[in-house]
């Protein structure tokens, strides 16, 4: 983990990540009435709608479209259904790839993700060919532009918040968590005072590959194209920052 940073990476996709406003609220409508669904619609005492809820707030989902989704899962009746499938493979340069889907046809996801990877360079693998390769973290960024503190207090902060470990760059302090203390060093660091720009659950890999310009123009497409399926709630790869 130490020496990986998944800022720039996030900053890189924001823009993207923009044009396609509409549907990743589509996407986070369904996460969160998933989680409301299986665990209640309040998310103090539902920590999955709760990390889903901040997702949809870090996105600027508006509210309505959070009380709506939350709404429809609590009503009466049966509801939707959809089933979470994580699919593994490799991009271009051998790259290892992560996707999470949350679908309700499992023969369409499947088509669609290995017809994105076939067509773009990649190569869909079997289970557990590459899960091996990341593990699950919390991650917390903190941009430094106003912050008062350097970086041995700030370190000081988040270890006693409960953090295991701390990137730091002239933009910003990345610190990263085991997942079951991620909500507690999160709420810590709030009411600390510090205002969190991105606090989510994620993929880690382990070591990471560098790409040449072609190839990874290739693999940016291919994300891209995942991401675009309606099915696809989250894309992780081993890409080198």
């Amino acid at each position: 983990m130490s020496g990986h940073s998944k800022w720039n990476n996030i900053q890189g996709r924001k823009n993207a990540q923009d044009a396609k406003r509409g549907k990743i609220f589509q996407k986070l409508s369904r996460e969160i009435y998933m989680a409301a669904k299986a665990s209640g619609p309040n998310p103090d005492d539902n920590p999955a709608l709760r990390l889903v809820m901040d997702k949809a707030k870090a996105a600027n989902m508006p509210n309505d479209n959070v009380e709506r989704a939350i709404k429809k899962a609590t009503s009466a009746g049966e509801g939707e259904n959809y089933d979470e499938i994580v699919y593994e493979g490799y991009g271009p340069g051998g790259v290892a790839i992560l996707v999470h889907t949350l679908t309700d046809n499992r023969n369409r996801t499947a088509t669609n993700v290995r017809v994105a990877f076939t067509r773009n360079g990649g190569n869909l693998g079997e289970t557990g060919s590459v899960s091996y390769m990341f593990d699950r973290k919390g991650y917390i960024a903190i941009e430094r532009a106003g912050l008062a503190v350097d970086e041995d207090t700030m370190l000081e902060d988040v270890i006693e918040a409960g953090a295991e470990d701390m990137l730091t760059s002239p933009e910003v302090f990345e610190i990263y968590t085991a997942p079951e203390d991620f909500t507690t060093v999160r709420d810590q660091l709030e009411q600390d005072g510090f205002k969190l720009a991105q606090a989510e659950l994620t993929m880690v890999p382990q070591t990471t590959v560098a790409l040449d310009d072609d190839q990874k123009a290739q693999l940016e497409q291919l994300v891209d194209k995942l991401e675009d399926d309606d099915d696809v709630s989250d894309v992780y790869t081993s890409l080198e920052d």
